[in-house]
């Protein structure tokens, strides 16, 4: 790759290396510049630009990324679109990740240009959060290193990335009393133990509280085996001390074996792991009474996602096993932040803090009277078979934007016809007649109202039916507030068109909009925060508006 001060003749088709001011114009990095560019920034003056250039052997960053992240992706785990050669792995499930350190390093050794980070092995996810990301350094690879990088992924023959899904396990518990236990401090620990399990997907489906003795635990602990119960829980009036103590000498006395005894995890030393047959039997430390994570939950999480764990497992452990006051570990619960009015698996955060996907609401504008179509509604001719709103909206379902609503108005029964059982919400505009603002404005109203806590909406217009739903999932991917990109816009030659990806601090001056405009205003009022980006052909530019256009694309008119 060459990079460097180029000469304007050689920058047709280079990667602008540091974003260039001209007069009221931005050219911002990365973006690849095309003749057009080039004149003007002959025009300002320049000789030369900072740029890259890709040569023989190179690779452009996001498809680099793209080939990665596909490489790495196991099971409950998808790929998000690559933007600026970064490419999101994203969870699908709520369980436990599978992310080898070993395996990710040895990606990491190919080249410095390719990396992957990832939570930690082990971490606890839930449905769209992010579990790594696949980063490419500079504006291309060497392809031979993206093949090797790909090769070692591959190695793994459950995927890089892996998320196994919580199943709701019937666990059973026993809490044992001495003199003087007060009934309270049991009844606490119960519902401790609930709240961590329901954070795994499980639950208590029996309890037995006996005295602690040899004996009475023996029997409990015969009762819940009867009963299926699958793992089972001790905690005991004492801590565990020694492997001859009361709760593993009842474990051996019902038949089962210990298998350690300790771990290298504190708070959760006194941890004591042991098997009947294949039901796992923790001897649980003091520690499991607290609510904030311990050593306790990372093994019970990993039963609870049918994980086997065994000897060599807790030992492990040690890396990273000092949690004493690591605030940055908490334990699952319901988030107190914009996510608090999710339901109860989506609201409690990670473990270990991973970063959540932005939540993407899409929108197709499906209310126009089609005016210009000769006296058809334009929506409804057929392409391929099936009506071109039916393109518009199938390829936002492909996407990751959810929930889907579509603003009907001009024959409104037959839009919602023609888009059948498709996992939509419609919302009729009764003033569609006075312009796609009115449009615009209704569907933001019930993306309000059927998802309050988007992050950005997707807005697409129905008479473009060529726009695939992976030039869709590249807006999204590149839609990142933390970085300034809120407003994504896709380009072609230099060239902006639709769809737009708006983020929700725009919706109120979307709302404000009028006539058939849209929001093209805020686009030039907020320049700082619109992010170009590129697609592979012009079919964002390709609305169909007349019997010639939709001649043109090969569109049967229906009256």
């Amino acid at each position: 790759m060459k990079f460097g001060p180029l000469p304007l003749a050689e920058c047709d088709g280079a990667i602008l290396a540091h974003t260039v001011k001209i007069g009221t114009e931005t050219f911002k990095k990365g973006r690849v510049l095309t003749p057009d560019d080039v004149g003007k920034l002959r025009t300002a003056g320049f000789s030369h630009a900072i740029a890259a250039k890709l040569e023989d052997g190179d690779m452009h960053e996001d498809p680099a990324a793209n080939a990665l992240a596909e490489a790495c992706v196991g099971t409950g785990v998808r790929a998000a679109a690559a933007f600026t050669g970064r490419a999101n792995l994203i969870s699908e499930v709520h369980g436990v990740v599978l992310a080898e350190p070993d395996r990710v390093n040895a990606v990491n050794a190919v080249d410095e240009s390719i990396t992957i980070a990832t939570v930690p092995h082990f971490a606890v996810v839930r449905p769209r959060q992010m579990v790594a990301t696949i980063k490419i350094i500079p504006f291309s690879a060497p392809k031979v290193a993206v093949d090797g990088a790909v090769r070692r992924a591959k190695a793994s023959p459950l995927g890089l990335v892996t998320v196994v899904p919580f199943r709701a396990q019937p666990v059973g518990l026993i809490q044992t009393w001495a003199e003087g236990t007060k009934e309270s401090v049991l009844d606490k620990t119960t519902e401790t133990i609930r709240a961590r399990l329901g954070a795994y997907g499980s639950y208590i489906a029996r309890e037995e509280r006996v005295p602690h003795n040899t004996q009475s635990v023996q029997g409990a602990l015969m009762t819940l085996l009867d009963k299926q119960c699958h793992p089972i829980l001790i905690i005991g009036a004492s801590a565990i001390v020694d492997r001859r103590d009361v709760i593993p000498a009842a474990i051996q006395r019902a038949g089962g074996h210990i298998e350690r005894f300790g771990m290298p995890v504190d708070p959760g030393n006194l941890l004591l792991l042991a098997y009947h047959n294949d039901t796992p039997v923790i001897g649980a430390p003091g520690c499991a009474r607290s609510p904030k994570t311990n050593g306790f939950d990372w093994v019970l999480a990993r039963l609870c996602a049918e994980i086997p764990i065994g000897r060599a497992d807790i030992q492990a452990m040690g890396a990273g096993g000092l949690l004493t006051d690591i605030a940055a570990r908490p334990f699952p619960r319901v988030a107190q932040d914009a996510r608090s009015s999710r339901n109860a698996e989506e609201t409690a955060p990670a473990d270990d803090g991973a970063p959540w996907a932005p939540e993407i609401g899409g929108m197709v504008l499906a209310g126009g009277r089609s005016s210009r179509a000769g006296g058809i509604n334009k929506l409804l001719a057929t392409l391929d078979g099936k009506p071109l709103v039916c393109h518009v909206v199938d390829a936002m379902l492909a996407t990751t934007a959810r929930p889907v609503v579509v603003v009907t108005g001009h024959m409104s029964d037959d839009v919602r016809f023609a888009l059948g059982a498709r996992n939509i919400h419609f919302v009729h505009n009764p003033d569609f007649a006075d312009g796609l603002s009115t449009s615009l404005r209704t569907g933001i109203a019930k993306l309000g109202l059927v998802a309050p806590n988007a992050d950005g909406a997707l807005v697409a217009l129905g008479d473009m039916p060529q726009v695939k739903a992976k030039q869709l999932d590249k807006l999204i991917s590149a839609f990142a507030p933390h970085e300034g990109r809120t407003i994504c816009v896709p380009t072609f030659g230099g060239k902006r068109g639709n769809p737009v990806l708006w983020g929700r601090d725009y919706f109120a001056g979307l709302t404000a909009v009028g006539g058939d405009t849209g929001g093209r205003h805020l686009i030039g009022e907020y320049a700082d925060q619109v992010c170009e980006v590129a697609m592979d052909d012009d079919a964002i530019f390709i609305d169909v508006d007349t019997p010639e256009a939709l001649a043109a694309i090969g569109a049967v008119a229906t009256k």
